[in-house]
């Protein structure tokens, strides 16, 4: 090794000696700071620990911070504070009745002789509340319910409670549950209604906790003094009733009455659509029933008396005939309710066994043959105008076989027709009229040429009248078989 090579060397080691002795020096700096700051954090817990200790010692004798004691605040008060507070308070202590109306009353300690005795209870809710961390009642304020010592005379008690308003029959309203109602297009869920019917039993018994515990007030509704309703809002029985009832709402079935139109819609199903006590819902057929029969009831003519104009513009009513219309009250009932459960949306004419030809005015419609018991006549009305008319003889009444009045419907017409009675024992029939023309309306009552008349109209028939029929002349029988068909009314009056 050369010389100026260890000359090197010697510099590059005393400059790593003079490194290291920098770093041992700063080290040791570090290291005192650490100990002083250690000794102060130290010296601040101890401090802590003290302060803390001394609450807890402190709590062996006083309320916990923000502690309320059947509503009153005795935070940091020991046992003979609260005492003396309770003593004071006594002389005009009431209790406030809080109703579910808004409205209050009291029941005052002085009209049940009330009165504070000391106990040992106020010493055991200190003992056993959570001194050790007594720090938890800076957030989690402590709420105690007890009794703490005072008499009253129970009789007077149970007098002023008789003599509240809340107690008088008048007063006492029932709660309504939660329930499914109707409203625009649909079944929604109408709230409870809290009443004032008071749960006797239950409010007996917090009236009396209340005043135990020195009280101030007593919620009449959070405490379960009233009846309350079995089903409230949120209740999942009654959403689920409403979503039941609510199935049933889809169809729409539009009665074609022409002129007029009857409407089975949402509203009308609705007061098909029930709910029982446990909020099970049903579908009540029979009000279907009842509805069907009320559409009959409106609108079914037949069999039913009418006013009816006649050709020279009398008004008289005409009663009897089989005539006019009759809805089918099971065929329609079955078909409404088949309607309903498949949620159909239909215009459609009700089931009918008898129909007519209008739902307006006279059922009879513009077209129909007129007969006048009273006048003997007969007119034929085509679109409201008279196009026919003609002097008749109708049934002897004399004989018993007077033409009875009603409207009826022209079954059939047919030529060269023969006219029997009765068949006799013989063989032979009680008589036998060959007629041209043969329009019967009611059974063997019909329409036809009478040629053996001699005349007609006037009060012919009351002495020569036929066994029933209308007889008319020849040439006036021709006309009317031209003009007339099968489902034509006839309206036979006085």
């Amino acid at each position: 090794m050369t010389r100026k090579r260890k000359r090197r060397n010697w510099r590059r080691e005393k400059a790593i000696e003079k490194s290291v002795e920098k770093v041992g020096k700063k080290a040791k700096g570090m290291s005192k700071g650490l100990k002083i700051t250690l000794i102060i954090l130290g010296s601040l817990l101890g401090i802590l620990c003290l302060i803390y200790a001394g609450f807890i010692l402190y709590f062996q004798s006083h309320f916990l911070f923000y502690t309320k004691i059947n509503g009153n605040d005795f935070s940091l008060k020991n046992v003979k504070q609260v005492e003396s507070f309770m003593e004071k308070q006594v002389e005009g202590y009431a209790l406030t009745l809080e109703e579910s109306d808004g409205d209050t009353e009291e029941i005052r300690g002085a009209d049940i002789s009330l009165e504070y005795v000391r106990g040992e209870e106020l010493n055991r809710l200190v003992k056993e509340q959570d001194s050790l961390f007594w720090i938890k009642s800076l957030w989690k304020h402590p709420k105690i319910t007890a009794k703490v010592g005072v008499s009253y005379n129970e009789s007077q008690l149970e007098g002023v409670i008789k003599r509240l308003e809340i107690m008088k029959p008048e007063n006492q309203k029932p709660s309504a549950n939660a329930h499914p109602e109707f409203q625009v297009d649909h079944f929604v869920v109408a709230p409870e209604v809290i009443g004032t019917e008071v749960n006797t039993e239950q409010f007996n018994k917090e009236v009396r906790e209340a005043i135990d515990g020195f009280r101030p007030r007593l919620d009449m509704v959070k405490k379960g003094c009233y009846i309350l309703p079995k089903y409230l809002s949120d209740s999942k029985e009654v959403i689920q009733a409403a979503k039941d009832m609510n199935t049933y709402l889809g169809a729409q079935i539009t009665y074609d009455l022409t002129p007029v139109t009857e409407v089975v819609d949402s509203a009308v199903i609705s007061q098909w659509v029930k709910v029982d006590d446990n909020m099970q819902a049903s579908f009540d057929e029979e009000a279907v029933r009842g509805y069907v029969q009320s559409l009959a009831e409106k609108y079914d003519t037949k069999g039913k008396p009418r006013n009816f104009t006649t050709a020279t513009g009398e008004v008289v009513t005409v009663e009897g005939g089989s005539y006019g219309w009759r809805i089918d009250q099971d065929a329609e009932y079955d078909a409404l309710l088949a309607d309903i459960k498949n949620g159909t949306v239909v215009t459609r004419e009700p089931n009918y066994s008898s129909r007519a030809a209008s739902h307006s005015g006279n059922d009879v419609g513009g077209t129909y043959a007129e007969v006048n018991l009273t006048t003997q006549m007969m007119y034929y009305t085509q679109n409201g105008q008279v196009v026919l008319e003609s002097p008749i003889v109708t049934g002897n009444p004399n004989l018993g076989r007077n033409t009875p009045q009603g409207v009826y419907t022209v079954a059939y017409k047919t030529r060269n027709a023969v006219l029997r009675g009765r068949k006799l024992e013989d063989g032979k029939y009680e008589y036998e009229s060959p007629v041209q023309y043969w329009i019967p309306f009611n059974g063997d009552i019909g329409f036809h040429d009478a040629s053996w008349q001699p005349t007609f109209g006037g009060d012919w028939y009351l002495h020569n009248g036929s066994r029933g029929c209308i007889n008319m002349p020849t040439d006036k029988a021709a006309q009317l078989y031209d003009l007339i068909s099968a489902g034509i009314p006839v309206v036979c009056h006085f």
